[in-house]
């Protein structure tokens, strides 16, 4: 696959519903959409049960919070194992975690548990396998399908979701309803096999690296180093954060509104469910045409809006046909900006660290879902319902008036791929993988008339090898020889060398040539490369053997 962009229009033109021709992307796909049908059963059997068994408005908001919780605590840890280890086995034990949590808690409902903090602690298990699952899933996208079909899959695991969201909620309330909570329990567990089952039978190609893995520690590092160096996925984060803060009142506080101010029962929740959701489809399946005509930063501060007048609307009336019409139009929006942030996040990020970004992704957005649903659950229990609803309508056009300080920039390409050929230098040493830390120094003579030019060449350079790991880079004049500058960093071990080298793509390579043309030397830059070396006594032996090749 070349990592040369294609123009504009090839990466716009393909459908929504493009993706789908690929047999395991649409195998995979369809059953994520039976599991999560079971999931959203299960959710409207756990909140509606919640509601009945507890007084308590922050405990019923808080079914919300354990869902999205574990994403906030595992999914960095998770994105670092979808980036290290086989992201199939990886979604394979998510969903296994998954199966298991939502049996046992079928299995405590039918014996007659239903302790408030025992539902909670159960919802929460089931979330750390979805927390699992899901950065591997979404990471293996870019490998099952083509790089140009990329907006159009993150675009189709939302409207999968959604096109679920208008009968799930529905059918679970008819379920529990007419045959109780055991039944919807268990109807959930059975569900969770079919993607276990097709993760099983599926395989797809995954560019594999000649290098060792990262350790876990290292892993962690390089994801929020390069995610805190892009700017692009830094604002995409921060967007989502604060949507999902502001705009989770919708769905946090939903059993209440049912409750308290439309008088329903389960089947009315699960109705207003179904309008969300039909919203969310319809946003969905029109995502490609918005994406042609609209900026990504215009799309956004719609979806705000819409999702503002969602909430002011449910704080206001008292009618279910007109919240049902209301949740629709929030349902456009919710769609609307999670595909929006999805897509930039998939598409800043090159394949090799791009588990963990949507990881780290997930982990704040679920963080902030996970704070809202507790920010407006506390407000409803203090104040009340419409005072939480006119408040996260108020938080969501501050969201939208956000763009100002974090727009969300227009890219029509994904973040190329690292080339992956290198070839490691000769050293006089016997070099171990674990051997560091390495130094790289890369001298350059610049004369006074191409200064400038170099200068902000170098600031490009730092941020294109620090971003892939290298460390303490630094940019040395002498003083004696002003013409000589110096490049310095550092890398934790050799392999860590290599590695910075395997993730440099097109783009950076053309960067160095750049960089080159500059130099004023007879012969190339020269780059020496060494090993630094404990003084002290209590240095290991086999350290003690190693020395500063000279050049």
């Amino acid at each position: 696959m070349s990592g040369v962009a294609g123009s504009d229009e090839d990466f716009a033109a393909p459908s929504t519903f493009a993706p789908l021709m690929q047999p395991t992307f649409r195998s995979i796909w369809l059953a994520t959409q039976v599991s999560s049908l079971g999931w959203l059963m299960q959710t409207v059997a756990i909140s509606w049960l919640m509601a009945t068994i507890s007084t308590s408005d922050l405990m019923v908001a808080l079914v919300q919070a354990s869902s999205t919780l574990p994403a906030f605590i595992l999914s960095v840890f998770a994105g670092a194992l979808a980036d290290n280890f086989s992201r199939r086995r990886v979604m394979f034990a998510g969903r296994s975690l998954m199966v298991v949590a939502s049996a046992m808690l079928t299995a405590l409902v039918a014996l007659g548990f239903v302790d408030p903090w025992m539902i909670l602690g159960f919802s929460f298990l089931i979330a750390c396998g979805g927390a699992l699952n899901d950065p591997a899933w979404q990471a293996s996208v870019g490998d099952i399908v083509h790089r140009r079909d990329i907006p159009a899959a993150v675009t189709l695991l939302s409207v999968g979701f959604n096109t679920v969201r208008t009968v799930g909620p529905a059918l679970g309330g008819i379920v529990v309803a007419s045959f109780g909570l055991l039944a919807a329990f268990t109807v959930t567990t059975l569900t969770y096999l079919v993607p276990l089952a097709t993760i099983w039978r599926c395989k797809w190609k995954v560019r594999s690296s000649p290098l060792p893995r990262e350790s876990m520690r290292t892993a962690i590092y390089d994801g929020v180093r390069f995610t805190a160096m892009s700017s692009e996925i830094k604002a995409a984060i921060a967007r989502g954060t604060l949507f999902g803060l502001a705009s989770i009142a919708i769905l946090a506080l939903l059993p209440l509104i049912v409750r308290d101010q439309l008088g329903g029962g389960p089947l009315a929740y699960g109705t207003l469910m179904a309008g969300f959701g039909t919203g969310a489809v319809f946003a969905g399946i029109s995502n490609s045409r918005f994406r042609r005509s609209l900026s990504q930063e215009r799309l956004m501060t719609l979806a705000c809006v819409a999702c503002a007048a969602c909430s002011l609307s449910l704080a206001l009336n008292s009618s279910i046909a007109v919240a049902a019409i209301a949740l629709a139009l929030g349902g456009a929006g919710w769609v609307t900006a999670w595909s929006g942030v999805g897509v930039s996040v998939q598409l800043a990020s090159p394949r090799w660290v791009v588990g963990r970004t949507i990881s780290i992704y997930y982990a704040l957005i679920d963080g902030g879902i996970a704070a809202g649903s507790w920010v407006w659950g506390t407000v409803a229990e203090n104040h009340s319902l419409t005072w939480a609803l006119e408040g996260s309508a108020g938080a969501l056009l501050l969201v939208a008036a956000a763009g100002v300080l974090f727009p969300l920039r227009e890219r029509c390409d994904s973040e190329p791929d690292p080339l992956e050929e290198f070839d490691a230098p000769a050293v006089a040493l016997d070099v171990k993988p674990r051997s560091g830390p390495i130094v790289v120094k890369v001298e350059y003579l610049i004369s006074e008339k191409n200064l400038e030019a170099f200068l902000d060449l170098m600031s490009e350079r730092r941020h294109v090898h620090s971003r892939v790991g290298a460390r303490q880079w630094t940019l040395q004049r002498n003083l004696q020889k002003p013409m000589q500058w110096t490049e310095t960093f550092r890398t934790p071990t050799w392999t860590d060398y290599l590695r910075l080298n395997h993730r440099l793509t097109t783009a950076d390579k053309q960067l160095d040539e750049r960089v080159c043309q500059l130099h004023a030397g007879e012969h190339p830059p020269q780059m020496t490369l060494s090993i630094e070396r404990p003084t002290s006594s209590a240095r290991k032996p086999e350290q003690s053997v190693l020395h500063v090749p000279r050049h």
